[in-house]
C-alpha cells in the first residue's frame, strides 16, 4: 500500500483527473469490508475546476464512500457539473450558506462514515489515497488523525512544488515550522464531533484551529510519508490572493501565545527549525529541494 513514496508526475495527475475512471457499481456501492470514508467537497463557483475534484474522489474507486458536496449558489455553471454526477453523491445542495467552514459543518453533520475529510473544490487527491488511509486506520486502531505528503499545483495541474510536512510535534506546529495540508488529512468520526467541527467564525485557518483541538483534545496525530492529495495555488485562490492574510497571522499569534504562554520569538523559532532537521532531515530535505528544483516557493508556505 504504502510503495508509491515517490512524486507522481504532472502526467499522471492531469490523466487521473481528466476522465472517468471508476466502476459504476463500486460507486455506489457500500462494502462493509472497508471502513466507509465521507468526503465532504464545499463548492461555490468553481466550475473550472470543480470536475478535477469529483473525479479525484470517484476514481479512487473505493468500495465504501460517502460523497457530499455543499455549493453555496454558484452561478458559473457548478450545478450543472455537480448534476452531472449525482447519481453518485450520497447528498448534494446548492443554495447560499455561511461560508466555507458552515458548509463543511452542515455536510459532516449529515455524514455517517468512520473516516472524514473535506476536499475544496480546487483540489484534488491522487490514486489511491482512500485505500491508503482506510488501510492505515485499520492497521493502527488508537490513531485519531493522519496526514501525507502533499503536492502544490497550479491551475493547470501542474506540480511544482510539496508542503513542508514532517512527523507530528504540537510545539513545532504551533510555531508554524511544518504544515499539516488539509488535503492530505483524514480523521475518526468520534474526534471531530468532540471538538464541535469547525468554527464557523474563522475563515483564514480553520483547519489550523481544529488541528490545534484535535491535539488538545489528546489526539494521537500521525504522518505517513506518502503523497495524497494536490493543494491548487493560483492567484485567485484563496491563499493565492492571501485574502485573509492578516486574520490569518492574528489566529495564530493569538493561538500560540495563549498554548505556548509567550509571544513568538524569531530566536527561539530559528532554534527550533535548527532542531527539527536534526530530527528529520530527509523530510526537510526533500522539500527544499522541490523549491530548488522547480525555482518557485509559495509564498503561503
Amino acid at each position: 500500500m504504502f510503495a508509491k513514496t515517490n512524486k507522481y508526475t504532472t502526467e499522471e495527475l492531469t490523466a487521473f483527473v481528466s476522465e472517468p475512471a471508476f466502476d459504476e457499481g463500486s460507486a455506489v456501492r457500500c462494502d462493509p469490508n472497508w471502513p466507509k470514508i465521507s468526503i465532504v467537497t464545499p463548492s461555490f463557483n468553481q466550475a473550472v475546476f470543480l470536475e478535477r475534484t469529483i473525479l479525484s474522489v470517484l476514481n479512487q474507486n473505493y468500495p465504501n464512500l460517502e460523497y457530499i458536496i455543499i455549493d453555496g449558489g454558484s452561478t458559473d455553471g457548478s450545478v450543472q457539473i455537480i448534476k452531472k454526477y449525482e447519481k453518485y453523491l450520497a447528498f448534494w445542495v446548492s443554495e447560499p450558506d455561511r461560508g466555507q467552514s458552515h458548509a463543511i459543518n452542515k455536510g459532516f453533520a449529515m455524514s455517517r462514515g468512520e473516516i472524514l475529510a473535506w476536499l475544496n473544490s480546487d483540489d484534488t487527491y491522487l490514486p489511491n489515497t482512500f485505500h491508503i488511509v482506510a488501510d492505515y486506520f485499520r492497521r493502527n486502531k488508537k490513531v485519531d488523525m493522519v496526514y501525507g505528503r502533499c503536492n502544490m499545483i497550479d491551475e493547470n495541474d501542474v506540480i511544482f512544488q510539496e508542503t513542508k510536512v514532517v512527523p507530528f510535534n504540537f510545539r513545532d506546529y504551533l510555531l508554524g515550522l511544518f504544515v499539516i495540508p488539509q488535503q492530505s488529512s483524514f480523521w475518526r468520526r468520534e474526534i471531530f464531533f468532540e471538538v464541535n467541527g469547525l468554527n464557523e467564525e474563522n475563515r483564514a485557518c480553520m483547519d489550523y484551529e481544529l488541528w490545534v483541538r484535535f491535539a488538545e483534545r489528546g489526539a494521537n496525530i500521525k504522518h505517513v510519508n506518502c503523497f495524497l492529495a494536490n493543494f491548487r495555488l493560483y492567484r485567485q485562490s484563496i491563499s493565492g490572493a492571501q485574502k485573509y492574510q492578516n486574520e490569518y497571522f492574528r489566529i495564530l499569534k493569538k493561538t500560540r501565545k495563549e498554548l505556548l504562554g509567550f509571544e513568538e520569538d524569531q530566536l527561539r523559532k530559528l532554534y527550533r527549525q535548527m532542531l527539527l532537521f536534526v530530527r528529520h532531515p530527509l523530510c526537510l530535505s526533500r522539500y527544499y529541494f522541490s523549491i530548488i528544483r522547480r525555482g518557485r516557493l509559495s509564498a503561503s508556505i
